[in-house]
């Protein structure tokens, strides 16, 4: 075919993908709900090759699916079938251009996994804190263009909060350079900020310039045991007033959600030695000595107890205790695999309100659901799962509870995880008209033959 034979010459055979067992592990998302079709899927290894393939495709008028690692939980980063479509995988594209230790800035390229950028800042004395389940396997051009989150929100903001400045593939072949390691450049629009969170349907990511941090010395992790959602956000005022900026990280978790844990991994153990209604995950850093901060967390959580934002806490006195801590954290959403799932956000004031609204009127609906409740507290953000399996094929109605409640409180259907294919019809439903004419202005502005990831976002 001479479109694939095109294809071919550009990035080379070996790396334009047809045959069916090939290309199915990228035509299919992480949770195995969403799959479709793809022409080919072509590994490109540089902007450059990224740029042809996208100028091969808009004059054949065939539509691209960028892709990273592929851990997506909405269906955003695969194909829909609906039309010629073929998959722009963007690994081999992986080098770290630059660390630039006294700028506090790396330039990565779309294909590194987040966990090496991770490790190469460590290596320089230097923090990068974007951190999620999936820093194994995911790739950084995913996070920016879905604008991940993770535990670090709370203190250093979300993704594109992380970004100085972005190299992108235009959806006719041209490449932006916004590769700027600026932090202040007031030259008018922000580009960058296009493309972060747009989840590839208005260009391709090929490069970023990153913020790092300096390396904190110290970390204090918390396991806490307490009452209600309401004392837990109580508890995250107290402990900032006490601690300031050193809180950097506040999840919530339900009982049943670390019974769930638990079960799961077979191997981890209740940390309190009685059990709570719920618990918060806290971990505290700073630049001083272990000690120092251990007793200043320590002295913080004692004067929670005293007012009674908390019932118990296990303090973390090595790595491994720590790690052991935050285990159990990761192991919750994988523990529960097959259920409803929503990831949305309310003012962290309104976090109590929503966990109650939303679990009475399931109730009413459903007298069999089991709510799962656990996320980032700090930044308001709750992964509020819903179960047992069988409601899996009530998954609308369900949504549109859970979604409704959402609106009530001034919150967002999607926190994190963007919208690709799971949420793009809901959307529609709760976003102010006047945004999703703003939006589409933007879509037809950038891409008017609507060839980059169509069926995501509008």
């Amino acid at each position: 075919m001479e479109f694939i034979a095109r294809l071919a010459q550009i990035v080379g055979g070996s790396h334009v993908l047809t045959e069916a067992s090939d290309t199915a592990p990228y035509c299919k998302d992480w949770r195995k709900q969403y799959a479709g079709p793809a022409e080919c899927v072509v590994l490109p290894g540089s902007t450059a090759e990224v740029a042809a393939v996208v100028r091969a495709c808009a004059e054949a008028s065939v539509a691209i699916v960028p892709q990273g690692g592929n851990t997506g939980l909405c269906g955003g980063s695969v194909p829909t079938g609906a039309r010629r479509e073929i998959v722009l995988a963007t690994g081999r594209m992986n080098r770290i251009r630059e660390l630039d230790a006294l700028n506090d800035t790396i330039t990565v390229e779309a294909g590194c996994v987040l966990e090496r950028i991770q490790r190469a800042a460590l290596e320089a004395g230097r923090f990068f804190p974007l951190s999620l389940g999936a820093e194994g396997s995911c790739q950084i051009g995913g996070n920016l263009s879905t604008n991940a989150g993770g535990v670090n929100v709370l203190r250093y903001g979300n993704a594109r909060a992380q970004v100085l400045g972005l190299e992108a593939v235009l959806p006719d072949g041209r490449v932006w350079d916004g590769l700027r390691a600026l932090r202040k450049d007031n030259t008018g629009y922000d580009l960058k900020q296009l493309f972060l969170g747009a989840e590839g349907t208005l260009g391709v990511i090929t490069a970023a310039v990153l913020r790092l941090y300096p390396r904190l010395a110290a970390r204090a992790t918390a396991w806490i045991g307490l009452a209600s959602p309401r004392r837990a956000v109580e508890l995250l005022g107290l402990l900032r007033g006490q601690l300031g900026d050193r809180v950097s990280a506040f999840e919530l978790a339900s009982r049943h959600c670390l019974e769930a844990g638990l079960a799961y991994s077979g191997e981890l153990a209740d940390p309190l030695p009685a059990p709570h209604p719920w618990y918060v995950l806290a971990e505290c850093s700073d630049s001083g000595p272990q000690a120092e901060l251990n007793g200043r967390v320590e002295r913080a959580l004692a004067l929670c107890q005293e007012r009674g934002a908390l019932e118990d806490a296990a303090l973390a006195h090595s790595e491994a205790q720590a790690a052991a801590l935050w285990r159990i954290r990761e192991v919750i959403p994988l523990a529960q695999f097959t259920n409803v799932k929503h990831d949305v956000s309310v003012p962290a004031s309104r976090i109590p309100d929503f966990i109650e609204r939303a679990g009475a009127a399931l109730a009413a609906a459903f007298p069999r659901a089991e709510p799962f409740a656990f996320g980032h507290i700090g930044d308001g953000n709750v992964h509020y799962n819903v179960g047992p399996e069988a409601l899996v094929a009530e998954r609308a109605q369900v949504n549109r509870i859970v979604y409704d409640v959402v609106d009530a409180l001034g919150g967002s259907i999607s926190a994190e995880h963007g919208l690709g294919q799971l949420k793009r019809e809901e959307n529609l439903r709760h976003k102010d008209p006047l945004e999703i004419e703003l939006m589409r202005a933007l879509k037809h502005a950038l891409d008017p033959a609507g060839l980059m990831n169509p069926g995501k976002v509008l």
